[in-house]
């Protein structure tokens, strides 16, 4: 599954080193006070590198676990959102997860390679849901509520598939939030992964989990395959 544009390549970890050096960069990112980030999950994922051809660096990792909707529990996001409505859900899905770039790298060229190494996995295998956990940095919500007035606004899942409270530090945003969003502000505190996602026809959970092991508010994100625009299937089909 190896990809390239411009000077970046895009592959599958194929030894235990590959995944050591994904975890050291997720620790970097994170800001962890460890070298390694390291959980169960990483041995059911297949994990994907993005290097700097000329350099050889690691510049953006994540991982993707293969699931379908009876095997929802043994998914990362289970252990905080609630989502047994997802299991009648038919069709093979991915989790993508502890995704990543290197904090110094502002090439937009990482973020397309990265898209198109998913849309190559999703089209070889078959996949109709893409789902994660979208992460805003920080555990303070001010800053992000036009982002979240927008998401109530627009961008809700379905009644059928959305996701239930379960962890215990939760910011019910769609409940709480009575403002009319700044789409500009909206935007600029939207994460750039989660901004891809919601082009593509995504969908978030109705409150946000309060993250403070990882410094992060995150939302569940899915993304139905069959759902994305064609002119965007397309775009993602060319680059990869």
């Amino acid at each position: 599954m190896a990809l390239h544009k411009g000077r970046y390549t895009s592959r599958l970890a194929t030894c235990p080193a590959d995944v050591v050096h994904a975890q050291m960069l997720r620790a970097s990112c994170f800001g962890l006070d460890v070298d390694r980030d390291v959980d169960a999950y990483d041995a059911r994922c297949v994990h994907v590198l993005i290097e700097d051809r000329v350099t050889g660096r690691l510049v953006c990792t994540f991982r993707m676990q293969e699931l379908t909707g009876p095997q929802l529990p043994a998914s990362y996001a289970a252990q905080y959102y609630e989502l047994s409505a997802l299991e009648t859900f038919e069709g093979r899905m991915i989790e993508l997860g502890r995704f990543c770039i290197a904090p110094d790298q502002r090439d937009p060229d990482i973020l397309r390679v990265a898209w198109a190494a998913m849309t190559a996995y999703v089209d070889e295998h078959d996949v109709q849901l893409l789902f994660g956990c979208s992460s805003f940095a920080g555990t303070e919500t001010k800053t992000y509520l036009d982002a979240f007035a927008m998401l109530k606004a627009r961008h809700l899942a379905p009644k059928r598939w959305l996701p239930r409270v379960k962890a215990p530090d939760v910011f019910r945003f769609a409940a709480r939030l009575r403002r009319k969003p700044d789409l500009k502000k909206a935007m600029a505190h939207m994460p750039p992964l989660l901004r891809t996602y919601l082009l593509m026809g995504g969908w978030v959970s109705d409150h946000a989990v309060v993250d403070r092991q990882m410094n992060t508010l995150h939302v569940f994100t899915g993304v139905e395959i069959g759902a994305i625009p064609a002119a965007r299937k397309r775009l993602l089909r060319a680059l990869a």
